[in-house]
């Protein structure tokens, strides 16, 4: 724990269509593979934590499923995961995929956030694969949502921009206390990392052989010792 009385802490949701790249800037702000990605629908599953800490202030990420329209128990279940993780929050980041338009979806998940008292923060991804000649017009088109704070192009995969929006994150986030150890990045267990780890690689391997909905569970771990490491 932090003695110092100035320091800032907060909690900052990303939400957004599936596919957008929550996962990858979450890795990217945190600076460690802590979530999953795959290009298949669901992949994240559940709201993953990932926590950011420096020497004066600590923000705590969350990463949550797609909204998509749900179709089966499990759709739901994740629809309410990011339900959740929108209020409560000092602020949320709505991610959208520069390389497509600003699509029904997107739209929607600005409308609801309209009326809040939310802070929102419209990061447009991928712009790694654009020109200017393309990326203008989506950002004029997010710009008629004028309740937006901030509207930032970058790249997560590439880390474009990316301390630009943290930046900004830490200036919403106000004084309060470090809720996790400083060298905490995640609240996952290791064992559910090692299952999401292994699910990532099954949906990126067996391509069709599997379903996109297959899960993974630890049930035992050992630690050996090789060459002088564990």
């Amino acid at each position: 724990m932090t003695d110092n009385t100035d320091f800032k802490s907060g909690f900052i949701s990303i939400i957004g269509c599936p596919n957008v790249g929550k996962s990858t800037l979450l890795n990217s702000i945190i600076g460690q593979k802590i979530a999953i990605v795959s290009d298949k629908p669901q992949t994240t599953r559940t709201n993953i934590r990932g926590v950011y800490t420096n020497e004066n202030s600590q923000i705590v990420f969350i990463d949550t499923p797609g909204l998509q329209s749900p179709r089966n128990k499990l759709g739901k279940f994740m629809e309410q995961e990011t339900k959740q993780a929108s209020d409560m929050v000092d602020a949320v980041i709505v991610m959208i995929d520069g390389t497509r338009r600003l699509g029904e979806k997107d739209k929607n998940i600005l409308r609801n956030l309209e009326n809040g008292k939310t802070p929102v923060i419209v990061v447009v991804n991928k712009i790694d694969a654009l020109t200017e000649e393309h990326l203008m017009p989506l950002l004029q088109s997010i710009q008629e949502f004028d309740f937006v704070q901030h509207i930032i192009p970058i790249s997560a995969r590439q880390g474009t921009n990316v301390d630009q929006l943290l930046n900004i994150l830490l200036g919403l986030i106000k004084e309060g206390p470090m809720y996790f150890d400083s060298e905490m990045i995640t609240d996952q267990p290791e064992r559910v990392l090692i299952a999401e780890f292994i699910r990532e690689k099954a949906l990126r391997l067996l391509q069709e052989e599997i379903p996109h909905g297959v899960g993974v569970e630890v049930q035992k771990m050992e630690r050996r010792e090789r060459d002088g490491l564990y």
